[in-house]
C-alpha cells in the first residue's frame, strides 16, 4: 500500500514508517517545506492547501499531524493552537479526499481518549458518551472534521492514550523519577489508558486493512493506575517511588493540563480493537516500559 502520512516526523509518525517499511508497504510524508526527496510532498494546513494528484495516488491517509499536549502549560494562547492546528489539517485532508477523482480507500485521523473526559468508576467504550473539559471538547470537534470524508472513503478516528516512549507524554516525568523523586500524582488511584509506542504503530497498521470505521480506543490491555504506571518506571530504572505531589499543586501549577491529562481517571477498554483480531506485543504498562527503556525512541 502507498500510505500517506501527516505528521510523519513525530513520535508515532517515525515508528509508524519504519514498520510499514518493514511491512513492504511505501510511506510517503506530507511536509510544509518544499519537498527534497520524492517520498515527499508539500502541503499547507493553514490555507488548506494540498494538491489533489497527491491525493489519487494513494490507498490510505494517516493524520497524526497537531501541536504536541505534552508542551505545557496550556495557556489560552496556546490552547488555540492546539486546537487550530488539528481543525485545520483535518480539513485539509478531508476536503482533498472529497474532492478526489480517486479518493484513498481509508482515512485514519488521529484523536485522544481526552474525549471520555474524567470518568471514575465507569469502563470506557467507543460507544461511551463524550465527557466535559478542554481535551473533549477539542476531541468532539476534531472527529467531526474527520467524519466530514465519511461518504466517500472509511474513516477511522483512533483515540490513543498515553504513549509510553522516551520523547512522549512520559518525558517530563523520566528526569524526575532518575533524581529519584517519583511518586504518586494526585491521589494516584486514577487510571490512566496506557499504550506502547510499538502497539500504537502496529495497531494503527492494523487499522488500515481492517472494516472497523468510527472511534476506536487504542490503549493497551490491561488497565493501570497513575500510581502503577509511575511505580512501574521508578522500579523499571532502579529508583525509589516515595514522594507525592498533591493535586491541589498540580492543578495550580498546570490548570487544565493538570486535570484533562494527569487526574483524569480513564479506564478505557482495547475490547473493539482487540475482537477485530488486533495482538498487542506489550500487554502491562511495566513491558511498554521496559521495551522503552531499551530503544531510542
Amino acid at each position: 500500500m502507498r500510505v500517506l502520512i501527516a505528521g510523519a516526523s513525530g513520535l508515532i509518525g517515525t515508528e509508524l514508517r519504519r514498520q510499514l517499511a518493514a511491512a513492504g508497504h511505501t510511506p510517503l510524508r506530507l511536509v510544509r517545506r518544499p519537498a527534497v526527496t520524492s517520498d515527499e510532498f508539500r502541503w499547507d494546513p493553514s490555507t488548506l492547501g494540498i494538491e489533489l494528484a497527491v491525493i489519487d495516488s494513494v490507498d490510505a491517509v494517516v493524520n497524526l499531524s497537531g501541536a504536541s499536549l505534552a508542551r505545557l502549560p496550556w495557556t489560552p494562547g496556546y490552547r488555540r493552537t492546539i486546537l487550530r492546528s488539528r481543525v485545520h489539517a483535518t480539513r485539509t485532508l478531508t476536503d482533498a479526499i472529497g474532492r478526489a477523482a480517486t479518493p484513498p480507500a481509508v482515512l485514519l485521523n488521529a484523536s485522544a481518549v481526552g474525549f471520555y473526559g474524567d470518568r471514575p468508576g465507569a469502563e470506557l467504550t467507543e460507544g461511551s458518551p463524550s465527557g466535559t473539559g478542554f481535551l473533549a471538547t477539542l476531541v468532539r470537534t476534531w472527529e467531526r472534521e474527520a467524519t466530514r470524508a465519511a461518504d466517500v472513503t472509511r474513516v477511522v478516528s483512533f483515540r490513543t492514550g498515553l504513549v509510553l516512549a522516551r520523547t512522549g507524554a512520559l518525558a517530563p516525568l523520566l528526569p524526575i523519577t532518575q533524581l529519584g523523586l517519583a511518586g504518586p500524582l494526585g491521589a494516584g488511584a486514577q487510571h490512566w489508558p496506557w499504550i506502547g509506542l510499538h502497539d500504537e504503530a502496529a495497531a494503527i497498521m492494523h487499522l488500515l486493512e481492517s472494516t472497523l470505521s468510527g472511534p476506536v480506543n487504542l490503549v493497551g490491555p490491561t488497565p493501570a493506575t497513575a500510581a502503577e504506571v509511575m511505580k512501574d518506571l521508578a522500579d523499571a530504572l532502579h529508583r525509589p517511588f516515595w514522594l507525592p505531589v498533591p493535586k491541589v499543586v498540580l492543578t495550580l501549577a498546570l490548570q487544565d493540563a493538570a486535570r484533562d491529562l494527569l487526574l483524569s481517571d480513564q479506564r478505557v477498554s482495547s475490547a473493539a480493537l482487540q475482537t477485530d483480531g488486533f495482538e498487542f506485543t506489550h500487554r502491562t504498562a511495566r513491558e511498554a516500559i521496559d521495551a522503552m527503556l531499551h530503544s531510542d525512541g
